[in-house]
């Protein structure tokens, strides 16, 4: 993926201390990404969550942090949406967050 657009959503979060290592093993996987569907992405990541045409759910730290993410693979852009813990995780309608 040639851009990961609002990386600050992961740094800010105070979550992100916890997760740091994984969350940059994430951030350099992905930018050398080349994916143009959502099964080459599911090739890299199997435990990925498809929610529709560009909502993808990514595990980070062994499923202990979720990550959300919406993909743009014609121009290869990921955004980041919403990133925190699988419990705050469960009290979101997931489909219904907002790029800001």
């Amino acid at each position: 993926m040639k851009n990961i657009i609002s990386k600050r959503t992961l740094i800010e979060n105070p979550n992100y201390i916890n997760a740091k290592k994984h969350i940059e093993t994430w951030l350099s996987e992905v930018k050398t990404a080349n994916w143009h569907n959502h099964n080459e992405l599911k090739e890299q990541f199997g435990s990925a969550s498809i929610i529709n045409q560009h909502r993808v759910v990514f595990n980070i730290k062994g499923n202990k942090y979720r990550l959300v993410v919406d993909i743009e693979y014609k121009i290869q852009f990921v955004y980041i949406i919403w990133f925190g813990s699988h419990k705050e995780y469960d009290k979101l309608e997931v489909s219904e967050l907002t790029y800001s």
